[in-house]
C-alpha cells in the first residue's frame, strides 16, 4: 500500500510495480482503477497492491481496518521479518 501525489504519480508507481515484477517473471492477474488513477489496485492473486491518492487512502483507511493483522516489511528480494 502506498500513496502518490497526483494521478500521474499513481500511474507511474503502478507502471513501475508492473515492470519490475514482470522482469522477475511475475505477471499481474488484473489491474483496476488505472484510468482514473485515484485508487489503483494490482491483483497478483497472492498479493494485492493498492496505490492511492491521499484523500482516497484517508477515506478508506485500510490501516485501521487491517490494523491488527501482522505486518511484514519486505526488502527488494521479497524477504523480511514480522514487525511488532
Amino acid at each position: 500500500m502506498c500513496s502518490g501525489e497526483s494521478e500521474i504519480h499513481t500511474r507511474a508507481l503502478c507502471d513501475a510495480v508492473l515492470e519490475e515484477l514482470e522482469r522477475e517473471g511475475i505477471r499481474e492477474h488484473h489491474v483496476e482503477g488505472y484510468e482514473h488513477a485515484q485508487w489503483i489496485l494490482i491483483d497478483y492473486i497472492d498479493v494485492i497492491v493498492h496505490i492511492f491518492l491521499p484523500p482516497e487512502r484517508e477515506y478508506y483507511d485500510f490501516e485501521r481496518i487491517w490494523g491488527d493483522v501482522p505486518k511484514r516489511r519486505l526488502d527488494d528480494k521479497g524477504e523480511g521479518e514480522e514487525e511488532n
